[in-house]
């Protein structure tokens, strides 16, 4: 299995973690939402897989390209 890095593609808040760690995602699934200039943006699973890691919490400011879910892919 590989592991892939969702890193943002905005600069941002944290608005919504949607998924824990250890969680099993299917590809296109929300794994959170951002917030910037009042838009709300999901973040989705790039793959099925595993949530590794969460490397954000919500309320956080995010920069783009910031690494913000480690996933496990099948």
């Amino acid at each position: 299995m590989a592991r892939l890095t969702v890193e943002s593609e905005v600069t941002g808040n944290v608005w919504k973690v949607m998924v824990a760690e250890d969680t099993q995602v299917s590809s296109g699934e929300v794994l959170m939402i951002l917030e910037s200039m009042k838009m709300e943006i999901p973040v989705e699973a790039p793959t099925d897989g595993t949530v590794v890691e969460i490397l954000v919490a919500e309320e956080e400011q995010v920069e783009e390209d910031q690494a913000l879910v480690i996933m496990e892919g099948k």
